[in-house]
């Protein structure tokens, strides 16, 4: 199967307070297309670092990093942005309070020349389970899950063949939390996507990945597949502690 997105040796770093902290450090694996991979770790592991580096959304070093094939650039020309779209941890701050839904899911088209915009913008709010009514609603009109569902219909507008998500569903009430998680392995499905899915929660990972990645301290410990974390059948200790920390992690 083909290659999606290659990562080798990736790092990020970053002055603070006076001192250089190593966010990120000599991080490598791949993501074949059409694949489901997990990101997982405790707070501060460097998880998310290493989604925004891979969408271009922090400075970073690397010997590799390859979207579809193509090395990407630490300034991503505007068909590379297309190619990989990002779902935020917090759709109330990803979304302009004074911006409709409608205002929302236009902006990239117009950004990227599309036609058909109302046609398009009906069928993305839709397909994410939204009703007519929600289009012209604003941030603070919506839900914490009909917000997130506006989140992600503006990153499928563009139809892009990558999807990034930082936590998607952290910042959602537990009765929605399932609603979103479903609704994202639905896309997937539907439209083949290519997600790296970035969570602290053992059991979203396991349930929509197969496969993932253990980070430690800004290092990737491990990769293993979706029935190995269910089951603890991992290499490395840290990997059975995280699971073994983890209560009631599997989910249907």
């Amino acid at each position: 199967m083909a290659r999606m997105i290659e990562v080798e040796d990736l790092r990020v770093d970053f002055r603070h307070d006076g001192r250089t902290v190593y966010a990120v450090q000599g991080v490598s694996f791949a993501v074949d297309d059409g694949e489901s991979f997990g990101i997982v770790g405790e707070s501060g592991s460097g998880k998310s670092t290493v989604l925004k580096a891979i969408a271009g959304l922090v400075p970073s070093e690397s010997r590799a990093l390859l979207v579809n094939g193509r090395p990407s650039a630490q300034r991503r020309a505007k068909a590379d942005r297309r190619q990989m779209q990002f779902v935020f941890q917090d759709p109330y701050a990803s979304l302009h309070p004074r911006q409709t839904a409608d205002q929302t899911l236009r902006e990239p088209l117009i950004i990227h020349g599309l036609d058909r915009r109302d046609e398009r913008i009906a069928a993305a709010l839709e397909e994410v389970g939204l009703k007519p009514e929600h289009r012209f609603r604003y941030p603070h009109q919506l839900s914490g899950g009909q917000r997130q569902r506006v989140a992600i219909a503006r990153a499928l507008i563009l139809r892009p063949p990558v999807l990034l998500l930082d936590e998607p569903t952290s910042a959602l009430d537990v009765s929605v939390q399932a609603e979103i998680l479903n609704l994202i392995a639905g896309i997937k499905k539907a439209n083949k996507l290519t997600t790296i899915l970035v969570s602290h929660d053992l059991g979203v990972v396991a349930h929509l990945c197969s496969r993932i990645a253990i980070m430690q301290a800004g290092k990737l410990v491990e990769v293993v597949t979706a029935q190995e974390l269910r089951s603890g059948d991992a290499r490395e200790d840290y990997t059975r502690r995280l699971v073994a920390a983890s209560r009631g992690f599997t989910r249907a």
